[in-house]
């Protein structure tokens, strides 16, 4: 299993070998529900089979086929599903990701990977995590505005304060005597490390420095998304103190998020979000007008296009479901055609534009249509 990062969909968007299958899927987490996943996969992997089965003779078809099907019986797969499902196998290519959001079923044969479900989702900049944190146990959450899902950690990250500490938890070394009370009764009484509630603050900021350590290793770091702290008010400024996450936000939430509902918790992220992802949007915007008065931004897309095969543009923003109803007729010169508009099946540009500019190691960012700072739908940083 693999998480979703640009950099998984760059490695993807990298590989040209016929044949690419790209599958995607929604799935379910509960039972009953999740039964009906693995027979869902299995007719899309006949749309696989009969796509193939156009250019590749039957043998062929059997092999490209065979490690999709090892996937139909491995727990793994179907017993932990999230919102949604995405597989790409080609000759030397095999990723699985779960998703935190549900995706239209498709199944795709080509020469490259099919992408833009996974860039749409990365490129929009409203995501965030959610760490929620007690002195015994965490939880991660990954969302947005509309929506919040519980992570799935990796085993290399500690769920529980024994599973970060061990046998290392400081009340283990804690010593018992027995003195003498005035009554000639014996009494236990604890010392060695000093009282409960030192033990307890020093297991905390040990639980605490794991915990940021691990999140911000595996999950911030390779994201990039802002994490916000869901905590009791007493455990903000311990973790604040010690934190050296940059992708942690000042505030945070001051409850424990599993006293909350899910609807609630989103509100309660979203309102310490908001201001972030607003200030994050004008960055951007005001980043475009410099670049364009000082002769390095446009938002004209037959220039643009240009630009993206030439590998000029630096940072791409996007409109948020916007359609270019064109597409670029050569990868080479970046040459532009126009095609119908009332043709739902015709190549849109922009998503043309975000797979290249990111081949090319640039960055996209969707934005909401109030936001972006163009007529166009797009708009461009180069890099020269």
């Amino acid at each position: 299993m693999k998480l979703l990062t640009e950099k998984l969909v760059q490695q993807l968007l990298s590989k040209n070998e016929e044949p690419c299958i790209s599958l995607y899927m929604p799935t379910h987490r509960s039972h009953p529900e999740n039964q009906q996943d693995p027979i869902r996969y299995k007719n899309l992997l006949k749309e696989i089979q009969t796509s193939l089965l156009q250019k590749f003779t039957n043998d062929e078809t059997k092999d490209f086929l065979a490690p999709l099907e090892e996937l139909i019986d491995d727990p793994k797969i179907w017993n932990l599903t999230l919102e949604g499902l995405a597989v790409f196998s080609s000759a030397s290519v095999m990723e699985i990701v779960k998703l935190q959001v549900a995706v239209e079923p498709l199944a795709i044969v080509a020469d490259s990977f099919h992408t833009k479900p996974l860039r749409k989702y990365l490129q929009s900049v409203d995501r965030f995590h959610v760490l929620g944190l007690s002195l015994h146990e965490i939880s991660l959450y990954e969302g947005n505005r509309h929506y919040l899902t519980e992570v799935d950690l990796i085993k290399d990250v500690p769920k529980t304060i024994e599973e970060a500490l061990g046998h290392e938890l400081t009340d283990k070394h804690t010593t018992v005597a027995s003195y003498g009370g005035s009554s000639g009764e014996s009494s236990s009484m604890h010392h060695g490390h000093g009282g409960k509630k030192e033990e307890t603050d020093i297991d905390a900021e040990r639980f605490f420095r794991e915990i940021e350590k691990s999140i911000h290793e595996n999950y911030s770091k390779p994201s990039g998304l802002p994490l916000i702290l869901a905590a009791l008010p007493e455990h903000h400024n311990l973790f604040q103190k010690l934190n050296e996450n940059p992708s942690l936000l000042s505030h945070g939430i001051k409850v424990n998020p599993k006293s909350v509902s899910e609807e609630k918790l989103i509100e309660l992220a979203w309102e310490v979000m908001e201001p972030e992802y607003q200030k994050t949007l004008d960055i951007w915007v005001e980043k475009f007008e410099q670049a364009r008065a000082d002769g390095k931004g446009s938002d004209d897309y037959k220039e643009l296009a240009i630009a993206a095969v030439e590998g000029r543009i630096d940072t791409l923003l996007l409109e948020s479901d916007k359609v270019i109803a064109a597409r670029i007729t050569n990868l080479e010169t970046g040459n532009t055609q126009k095609k119908d508009i009332d043709n739902p099946r015709v190549d849109d540009l922009l998503d043309d534009m975000g797979e290249l500019v990111l081949k090319m190691g640039g960055k996209v960012v969707v934005m909401p249509a109030e936001k972006i700072p163009t007529e166009t739908g797009l708009a461009a940083i180069y890099r020269y």
